[in-house]
């Protein structure tokens, strides 16, 4: 979960927050806590009951055709998204000096190596030593100058949306769904759960682990909002606001070393998706495959498992450096196309967890079943007004 506020989410909190400030996505993010922790829980059940990942459970239960679907939908998705971490990375990096060409090729020895040469349990305390950096972002509110806490509170009343609702509103409004639930987090946490070992014995466990994992990461994601909110929101151009911008402004208003910090949290978001990702990606792709999927398999016997998440960071690492590349409006645009995937993966996973010959008595109940679909029927007519938009740009004025 703490993984879910990756650099692309790190970034497009901060485009949120310098475009709309805070009258209505500080609330916003608040109702994500729920939405992200009943998409997630259900993935721990699944995994711990079927001690088997997404991947399987969709190929063998409803076939070859579906389960290529949701296959090619989740590795475009992911090699998508990874494009993202190392623009989070390379941008990061150059705030100490460093070149995009040299933090590129470090970020993916680093995260290779860490997944071909740790072993499940060594690499779940590296990955979860990393996601700790994530909470840099939540001293550095206190030192936002002229933030009125006063205002904040208010904007759970006002829910005020500055400039109306607009094509640029629910853009950033997908955007900022898309970064809160994606297709890659159910397919990892299953499999983890599954590489790991959890039985059914273990679900209590697994939902207040979620649970703590979806509280921080809301926490963090309103805590960059703020920032970006109270140093650069007014800014014109603001699709194409990129985060060069919004490292400048909190320079400039907070002090070099608040913009470090900040950089800092960027690379570390990016590190530790990145890492969460190629994961998830080489387990959905053992377990389609029936290629041995595990962590614990060393590299020389697993390279089947292990490749197609080296294959997707050298991609990812090698578009990044593509110069010139419109950076800000990419990151938003991805986050966005992990919106319009996100339905499929819902409906196979809500499909899974009402099969009572599959989870028995750990099926949904009528609650989470409402909550889901409810969360479904939102992003489809979200996807929906959004391509109203891209047709009729003017439709909202």
């Amino acid at each position: 979960m703490i993984a879910d506020n990756d650099a692309g989410g790190v970034m497009t909190y901060a485009q949120t927050g310098s475009i709309f400030g805070i009258g209505f996505f500080i609330p916003f993010m608040v109702i994500m806590l729920p939405v992200a922790y009943i998409v997630q829980e259900m993935t721990v059940r699944l995994g711990a009951v079927t001690h088997r990942g997404h991947a399987e459970m969709i190929w063998k239960r409803y076939g070859k055709f579906w389960g290529a679907f949701s296959l090619i939908d989740l590795v475009v998705a992911n090699v998508l998204t990874l494009i993202t971490e190392f623009i989070g990375i390379t941008l990061g990096m150059q705030v100490f000096g460093i070149p995009p060409l040299v933090s590129s090729i470090t970020a993916v020895a680093v995260i290779a190596s860490i997944q071909l040469f740790l072993r499940y349990f060594a690499w779940e305390w590296i990955s979860l030593s990393i996601a700790a950096f994530n909470l840099i972002f939540v001293p550095l509110v206190f030192f936002i100058p002229h933030l009125h806490w006063g205002a904040v509170a208010r904007s759970f009343v006002s829910w005020h949306i500055p400039g109306g609702v607009n094509s640029l509103f629910i853009y950033v409004v997908l955007a900022n769904l898309g970064t809160t639930i994606a297709p890659w987090m159910l397919f990892f946490q299953q499999s983890s759960v599954v590489d790991k070992g959890l039985t059914v014995k273990d679900i209590r466990d697994g939902q207040i682990d979620t649970f703590i994992g979806s509280f921080f990461m809301v926490v963090v994601a309103i805590a960059i909002i703020l920032i970006a909110a109270g140093t650069v929101f007014g800014f014109t151009h603001a699709p194409n606001l990129d985060i060069q911008t919004i490292l400048s402004a909190i320079s400039a208003k907070m002090g070099s070393l608040a913009m470090r910090l900040f950089a800092l949290g960027l690379v570390e978001a990016g590190l530790i998706a990145a890492i969460a990702i190629s994961a998830s990606t080489s387990w959905a792709m053992g377990e389609a495959f029936g290629w041995p999927k595990s962590i614990n398999i060393p590299p020389l016997q697993g390279w089947k498992f292990y490749l197609p998440g080296i294959i997707s960071l050298l991609i990812a690492g090698g578009i990044v450096l593509i110069p010139n590349a419109p950076l800000g409006f990419l990151n938003l645009t991805v986050q966005v196309v992990a919106t319009i995937f996100m339905p499929a993966a819902m409906m196979f996973l809500l499909l899974l967890l009402n099969d009572k010959d599959i989870m028995g008595e750990h099926v949904n109940k009528p609650w989470q079943n409402i909550s889901a679909f409810a969360i479904v029927g939102f992003l489809i007519i979200m996807n929906g007004i959004y391509g109203l938009t891209v047709i009729f740009p003017h439709i909202f004025g």
